[in-house]
C-alpha cells in the first residue's frame, strides 16, 4: 500500500521560476509518460548524453543552463525509478503550486467588446509609441492565438505542461478550461476590436499553468529560462504563490534573469488587504512587482431615502449588470411572491447559480443573496450552458437582515442610483513588505479592476493583479520603443521614478506598502530628465537601541544641462532624524550617489512597521520617495508555504518544505481531529532551524494512518517567542 498526502494550500499568485535552452519541439504529450525537471551537478549538457547512452527509454526534453543547472526527462514513472542512484541529481524540484492571480467576481463573456464602464488597456497608452520590434513574453495558462485581435502579434512560444510547440489555452475536452493568459496578453497587445498597452509588440507564449489555471514550479521555472534563451526582452508574470520569502526559487530565478538584460514583470498577488501577503516571486528584489489600482467607476447602490438607509451593491461573476433607473419592491425568497420584484436571499449550502434560477424561473427580475457570516463576499453564479439573465449582487450579513425585516409587510421599495468611486488601490491588492530582507513591495501599481480584454471567442471584464502586471509589461514595451538603448536598470527606474502617488479620502498618500511608487505614466517615464535607481527605501530590522543607517539613492540626469536637486525637510517625528543633503547639483548627463540617512532611537517607538515619504524636488518636478524600517519586530509570518509529496524515484520516501523567515529553536507540525480538535499525533518536528527554504524526508511507515487533519504549525524562535498557524492536510491511502 503507498500514502500519498496532500496539502490543501490557499489560492496563490502567479509567477515563474528557472527554465530552458535545448528544446526537443517534436515531442508530444504521451498520457502516459511522465515529465520532471532535475537539479544537476556540473555541466547540464555531459549530463545529458550520458542519460542518452544508458537511460534510452528516456526522452530529454530540455536542458536548461541560463538560469539554473538542470534537464527536463519524460518517461514512464517505472522508468525514473531506475534513474534514482544517479549521483549527479542535485535536486527534483517540488512540485510548487503556482496560480493565477485574478478576480472573476465582474466576469461576463461578451461577443464583442463592450467598452461602457470598463477600463480600456490602450487608456493608459499616453504616448506616440506602440512597441514596436519589442518581444514580451507572456508566462501564463497560453493564450488563444487565433483570437482575430492577437493573431497578428503573436509569434510563437512554448507549452511547458504538455512538452510541446503548441501553447494554446487548456480547451474543454483537456480538462478545466483556461482564458487567462489570453486576457493577459490582449492587455499587452490586442490590436483589433480592442487595442492593448503596445499594440505592435511582438507576444510569445509559454505555458506553464494547466487545466483550471494551476501550475508548478517546475514549469514555471523551464518557461522563464525557455523566454530568456528565446530573447525576450520582458516577461510577465501574472502568477504567484504565498511565501513571501526573498530567496524562495522562483524569486531567485527571476533575478537571475533580470541580470541577464530581462525585465521581468510580476503580479504582487490577490491576498489583500492585510500585509506581508505579497507573494513569490513578486518578492524578488530585481522584479518589477505591480499592485492593483482601482480606477474610478460607477457603482450602483440601493437606497430607501426615507429612512435614510444606502446598501452596496457587489456584483456577482456571470451576473448581468445592474442598471435599473426606478424603485423596486423587495421580497424574501423562498416564502413570498417575487414576480416582478428583487428577491432577498440567504446565502447557505445551495449554490448560488442554483439560488438565483429559482428566483429567476418564478419571476424576479434581480438577486439579492446576503451573507450568513459577518462582513460581505463575492460569489460566481456563471454558467455557459444554462446562464442567469437577471442581474444577481452579494450584499453584507448586516444589510440583509436589515432588508429582510423591513419587507416583512411587503412594502419596502428600494430606489436604485450611482456613485463614482475615487483613484484607490483595490482592497485585493496584496501588500509588502517582503520578510528576511524587508524590501518594499509593490514597487508600482496600475490599472487592476475591471479590466476588458480577449479571452477565447470574445472579450470578458477581468480584475486582479493578473490585469495589472500586463499593464505594466506594455509601458515597458513602450519605454522599451522610445530608448533602445536603455538598459534594464535604467527602464525600470524611469518607469519607478515617474508614477504618481495615490492619495486617500483624507488627501494623504495611501501607504508605501500598498501602492510602491504610485501609478505609473508612460509618458513621462519616457521623457524623465532624472531617473532614481533605487527609489524605494528599505531601512531593513532596526534591532539596537540606537541605530544608523544609510541608503545611497542613485540619481542620473539624463537631460542635457545641470540639474539642482533639494530634499524637502521631512515632518518632525518622535524617535525618528533624517540627515540629508538639503541642496546638489548632477551634471548633465551624470550619475550621483547621495547619501540619505536614517537615525532611530528604537525606544521612543512602537514595535513594527515605520513607513512614510520623503519629498525630492528638482525644478518644477516632484518625487516622492516611500521609506519604511522594521522596529525590533513585527507581526509577519514565521513559516509559510508547507508542502508535502512522494519522492521522485521513490515509493517508499516522501518529500517536505517549508519556508522560515526568523532562526527557530524548533518548529512542530501537530495533527489534530478537524472535527473534535483532539490532538491525534506529532506529524513532524524540527530542531535549530535556519531561515529559508526548509527541507526534508519522512519514510512511508513515519506518516501515520490516512485522513483528514486540522495542522497545527508552531514555531518557538531563538529569543523564546512562540507563534503558530493552521492549515489542512489530508493523507490519503492508495493501492
Amino acid at each position: 500500500m503507498r500514502y500519498i498526502m496532500i496539502l490543501l494550500l490557499t489560492a496563490v499568485t502567479l509567477l515563474p521560476s528557472i527554465a530552458g535552452a535545448e528544446i526537443n519541439h517534436t515531442n508530444k504529450m504521451n498520457n502516459n509518460k511522465a515529465s520532471i525537471i532535475i537539479e544537476v551537478e556540473g555541466d547540464p549538457h555531459e549530463h545529458k548524453q550520458y542519460i542518452i547512452n544508458h537511460y534510452p527509454y528516456v526522452e530529454i526534453i530540455a536542458v536548461y543552463d541560463k538560469l539554473f543547472n538542470g534537464i527536463a526527462l519524460k518517461a514512464s514513472p517505472r522508468r525514473f525509478e531506475r534513474m534514482g542512484s544517479l549521483d549527479f541529481i542535485k535536486t527534483i524540484h517540488p512540485t510548487a503550486i503556482y496560480e493565477t492571480n485574478v478576480d472573476r467576481s465582474s466576469a461576463v463573456k461578451l461577443a464583442e467588446p463592450i467598452k461602457k464602464d470598463a477600463v480600456i488597456p490602450a487608456a493608459i497608452n499616453n504616448t506616440k509609441y506602440s512597441g514596436d520590434g519589442v518581444q514580451v513574453a507572456v508566462i501564463d495558462t497560453g493564450i488563444a492565438y487565433n483570437h482575430p485581435d492577437l493573431a497578428e502579434n503573436y509569434k510563437g512560444g512554448f507549452d511547458l505542461v504538455d512538452l510541446d510547440d503548441d501553447p494554446m489555452e487548456t480547451l474543454k475536452a483537456q480538462g478545466i478550461p483556461t482564458m487567462h493568459g489570453t486576457h493577459v496578453a490582449g492587455i499587452i497587445a490586442a490590436d483589433g476590436e480592442l487595442t492593448g498597452v503596445a499594440p505592435d509588440a511582438d507576444i510569445y507564449a509559454y505555458r506553464a499553468l494547466g487545466p483550471g489555471g494551476r501550475g508548478t514550479s517546475v514549469q514555471v521555472i523551464a518557461a522563464l529560462e525557455q523566454a530568456v534563451q528565446d530573447g525576450a526582452d520582458v516577461i510577465n508574470l501574472s502568477l504567484g504563490n504565498t511565501v513571501n520569502g526573498p530567496d524562495f526559487p522562483t524569486s531567485v530565478a527571476v533575478n537571475r534573469a533580470v541580470e541577464k538584460g530581462v525585465t521581468v514583470v510580476i503580479a504582487n498577488g490577490n491576498s489583500g488587504p492585510e500585509k506581508w501577503t505579497v507573494g513569490s516571486p513578486a518578492t524578488a528584489a530585481n522584479a518589477i512587482s505591480v499592485g492593483a489600482a482601482a480606477h474610478p467607476q460607477k457603482v450602483p447602490y440601493l437606497q430607501e431615502s426615507l429612512l435614510d438607509k444606502k446598501i452596496p451593491l457587489a456584483l456577482m461573476a456571470g451576473s448581468p449588470p445592474w442598471n435599473f433607473t426606478t424603485d423596486h419592491r423587495i421580497a424574501p425568497f423562498p416564502g413570498n411572491n417575487v414576480q416582478g420584484k428583487i428577491a432577498l436571499i440567504q446565502r447557505g449550502k445551495v449554490p448560488f447559480f442554483e439560488l438565483a434560477k429559482q428566483a429567476e424561473e418564478a419571476g424576479a427580475i434581480a438577486v439579492l443573496i446576503y451573507n450568513n457570516t459577518k462582513g460581505g463576499f463575492r460569489g460566481s453564479i456563471e454558467n455557459t450552458g444554462n446562464p442567469i439573465q437577471i442581474p444577481v449582487a452579494s450584499i453584507t450579513k448586516a444589510e440583509g437582515e436589515w432588508l429582510l425585516q423591513h419587507a416583512k409587510n411587503n412594502s419596502l421599495y428600494m430606489e436604485t442610483n450611482y456613485a463614482t468611486t475615487k483613484l484607490d488601490i483595490a482592497a485585493f491588492s496584496s501588500r509588502g513588505p517582503v520578510t528576511v530582507n524587508w524590501d518594499l513591495k509593490p514597487d508600482v501599481s496600475a490599472p487592476g479592476t475591471n479590466i476588458l480584454s480577449t479571452v477565447p471567442d470574445g472579450y470578458m471584464q477581468l480584475q486582479g493583479t493578473s490585469m495589472a502586471a500586463p499593464h505594466v509589461a506594455g509601458a515597458i514595451a513602450l519605454i522599451k520603443e522610445a530608448h533602445p538603448d536603455w538598459s534594464t536598470k535604467q527602464i525600470s527606474g524611469a518607469l519607478k521614478t515617474t508614477a504618481h502617488t495615490i492619495s486617500g479620502k483624507d488627501g494623504t498618500p495611501i501607504r508605501p506598502i500598498v501602492q510602491g511608487m504610485g501609478e505609473i505614466d508612460p509618458k513621462a517615464a519616457i521623457n524623465t530628465t532624472s531617473i532614481l535607481y533605487n527609489p524605494l527605501l528599505s531601512y531593513g530590522k532596526i534591532d539596537s537601541y540606537k541605530e544608523k543607517k544609510t541608503i545611497n539613492l542613485k540619481i542620473e540626469n539624463t537631460s542635457s544641462h545641470d540639474q539642482t536637486y533639494t530634499f524637502k525637510t521631512p515632518e518632525m517625528k518622535r524617535g525618528i532624524m533624517w540627515h540629508l543633503p538639503l541642496s546638489f547639483t548632477i551634471p548633465a548627463g551624470e550619475t550621483k550617489k547621495v547619501p540619505v540617512e536614517l537615525s532611530v532611537n528604537s525606544n521612543l517607538l512602537d514595535e513594527g512597521i515605520h513607513q512614510g515619504w520623503l519629498t525630492l524636488m528638482q525644478d518644477e518636478e516632484t518625487y516622492e520617495l516611500p521609506y519604511l524600517f522594521i522596529n525590533q519586530t513585527a507581526d509577519y509570518p514565521k513559516t509559510m508555504g508547507f508542502s508535502f509529496s512522494l519522492k521522485p524515484f521513490s515509493d517508499e520516501k516522501y518529500v517536505y518544505q517549508m519556508y522560515v523567515t526568523e532562526p527557530a529553536d524548533s518548529i512542530e507540525v501537530n495533527l489534530y481531529n478537524p472535527e473534535t480538535l483532539i490532538f491525534d499525533r506529532t506529524f513532524l518536528r524540527m530542531e535549530d532551524v535556519d531561515p529559508g527554504m526548509v527541507k526534508g524526508q519522512l519514510k512511508k511507515s513515519e506518516l501515520g494512518k490516512p485522513g483528514t487533519y486540522q495542522a497545527v504549525i508552531t514555531v518557538q524562535l531563538k529569543n523564546g517567542q512562540i507563534e503558530s498557524h493552521q492549515t489542512e492536510v489530508t493523507i490519503v491511502k492508495k493501492p
